[in-house]
């Protein structure tokens, strides 16, 4: 029998179950949570949902928004919908067992203010592939590429949505082509480094449709400390109160 985790979050608020063995979510879905800007009454569709954490930390945090969340992996998409139920979001999150290249605006809630999405980093043939093939799918361009993800997230956004992703920061020039190629503009721009005298391992970039020229970079982010406890924003991510 497979044996479930359970985390807190938020000041205990949000707790999420995921198996022990296989895919678990890493900082990086936290990271990415906490970049995202939003509003009350915006639509937010989260591409690669896995077991929900970051529609269901989004759907804490902002009670005023709706999501959907989009996984190909049906026991993935199972886990999401699990989690959602346990804490009673099932009037904000709609968990959707779907393939985002078929994806298509039909089939979500019309119009779309943001997509938030955290792509496997890795081409399928670079690097080893994880005999697990959840954690493959997670960490390798097996299901789909990063130009799937980046277009599937144009045809879903309204003219000026936005688009959240965190993503290697030695792929940035990927991101961007791609990005610019679908009419996704970027406008923000965080650096994320595991220790501050370390250069770069991730970005944080926020795209609008349609939008003018003009990037924002913004400070740095630093994960850890020198004692390899995490740093005070960081720790405060995982939290209700900012």
């Amino acid at each position: 029998m497979e044996t479930i985790t359970a985390n807190t979050f938020l000041n205990g608020r949000l707790t999420v179950n995921q198996p022990r063995e296989g895919y678990r979510f890493s900082i990086d879905a936290i990271l990415l949570a906490d970049f995202v800007q939003c509003k009350n009454g915006q639509t937010i569709i989260d591409l690669g949902t896995g077991c929900g954490i970051i529609a269901l930390m989004l759907a804490t945090r902002h009670p005023g928004v709706q999501l959907v969340g989009v996984e190909i992996q049906a026991a993935l998409a199972r886990a999401a919908a699990a989690n959602v139920r346990a804490n009673q979001l099932d009037e904000r999150i709609r968990i959707l067992h779907q393939d985002i290249k078929a994806l298509r605006i039909g089939h979500l809630p019309d119009p779309v203010h943001q997509v938030v999405c955290n792509p496997p980093y890795r081409r399928v043939k670079s690097g080893r592939i994880n005999p697990d093939r959840s954690k493959a799918a997670a960490r390798h361009e097996i299901f789909a590429q990063l130009a799937d993800f980046v277009d599937a997230a144009a045809r879903m956004l309204q003219l000026a949505g936005r688009l959240s992703c965190i993503y290697p920061a030695e792929r940035l020039t990927d991101l961007i082509d791609h990005l610019r190629q679908a009419n996704l503009e970027p406008k923000r721009l965080r650096m994320v480094h595991s220790k501050r005298e370390e250069g770069a391992r991730l970005v944080l970039l926020n795209a609008v449709k349609g939008g003018r020229p003009g990037l924002a970079v913004e400070p740095p982010l630093v994960i850890y400390r020198a004692d390899g406890a995490y740093t005070p924003e960081v720790a405060r991510s995982f939290t209700f109160e900012h």
